[in-house]
């Protein structure tokens, strides 16, 4: 037999072993390896300018912002590392991979931060690429894998009750404080009232397992943009006074909203999953026929911002989020605010008592304010 037909065979495993190497070995497509021309930009140089910049796309396990909280699985991984050799992180988003693996060649990301075996680094990144494959631990991965997928956020608190004399009219202690910064916002002060109760069971001392503070439950990125000291981020009134100047500027995003009730929703929406998410799924409803000023219409699309194919949308800037507790936080909020409007007077200050209304049941009265049970769960997910 012709040696040549007997070693066909052989020389096509053979090509066929290289060519699923080549492609193995290639992140996302087949002129991956296509070399960069840019000057040397390597560990050393990343070192020296304090920053080093990951790219990936947005999602539950890759990268997404909580209350202005960076979090996702990806992003841990990448800040443990860049803690490791001494810089800061700072993640770019691209909405797919052939527009991650670019910005890789042009030099604008220094590696791709991604769930695969390791992490895809530009050809000339020798020392970069072997810094991460000495860091890179399966037992330190792993357990900063696990860390980040637990997203239960908790709020650390010591519950009040729901309305604190409902025979006259008393929500809580801080009563007088939401009367005076309720002009701030421009709300009735039983809406700022419920807000709180929502976010902290009226516990000035409340935190989150994210870092939100006190009574309305800042982030210490919001109190500082609110001009709060460090000090007072736990005070009552500095609390409420920064929400309320908060509210009043997430309240300015929706100015194309003329009904007050309407644009209150979308205000609580955004101060619970951010101005840019509320934003995208307006987007979202609009390209969809429906009306994105009307908050019933949007909702659905909130919801749906937790799927890719959704957050993955060309027209949707901030990817993805976790919709369901900001429905549920704002459904909440107004039902409770509904409550309150019928047992507090509007001129109510919590200091001087005024008449409300009663509910009279086998001789005693009765709450019709929602206990604590019937607030948002507290796997809290913006």
């Amino acid at each position: 037999m012709n040696k040549t037909l007997l070693l066909l065979p052989i020389l096509l495993l053979i090509a066929c072993t290289a060519k699923q190497e080549k492609i193995s070995s290639v992140l996302f497509t087949s002129d991956a390896g296509k070399q960069d021309t840019l000057p040397y930009y390597d560990l050393h140089e990343i070192q020296s300018s304090g920053t080093i910049i990951a790219g990936t796309l947005s999602g539950p396990d890759t990268y997404y912002e909580y209350h202005g909280k960076e979090m996702g699985a990806q992003f841990k991984i990448a800040e443990a590392f860049a803690q490791s050799i001494g810089v800061v992180l700072q993640m770019e988003i691209s909405p797919d991979t052939t527009t991650l693996l670019n910005k890789l060649r042009a030099g604008e990301i220094d590696f791709i931060a991604l769930e695969m075996p390791t992490w895809q680094t530009r050809d000339g990144e020798s020392l970069l690429r072997n810094a991460i494959a000495e860091w890179w631990k399966p037992n330190r991965i792993q357990q900063i894998k696990s860390s980040a997928n637990n997203t239960t956020v908790t709020v650390r608190r010591r519950m009040r009750p729901v309305m604190q004399d409902i025979s006259h009219g008393i929500i809580s202690a801080y009563d007088k404080l939401f009367r005076r910064h309720s002009l701030t916002a421009g709300w009735d002060w039983r809406l700022l009232a419920a807000m709180c109760y929502q976010e902290s069971g009226f516990d000035p001392q409340a935190i989150s397992s994210v870092g939100a503070e006190g009574l309305m439950q800042l982030m210490p990125s919001t109190a500082e943009a609110m001009d709060v000291p460090m000090d007072k981020r736990f005070d009552p009134e500095h609390n409420i006074a920064a929400s309320a100047r908060y509210i009043r500027i997430v309240s300015q995003s929706f100015s194309d909203i003329n009904n007050a009730e309407e644009r209150i929703k979308f205000t609580l929406g955004a101060y619970n999953g951010g101005v840019g998410h509320i934003q995208d799924a307006q987007t979202l409803a609009r390209k969809a026929g429906k009306n994105h000023r009307l908050w019933h219409e949007v909702v659905p699309y909130i919801l749906l911002l937790s799927e890719p194919q959704y957050y993955r949308d060309p027209e949707v800037r901030y990817g993805y989020m976790r919709g369901s507790e900001t429905e549920a936080y704002v459904r909440l909020i107004i039902e409770r605010w509904n409550q309150y409007r019928g047992y507090a007077r509007n001129h109510s200050t919590g200091s001087t008592p005024s008449p409300a209304k009663k509910s009279l049941r086998n001789g005693k009265y009765q709450s019709v304010v929602k206990p604590a049970e019937e607030r948002v769960p507290e796997n809290r997910q913006n």
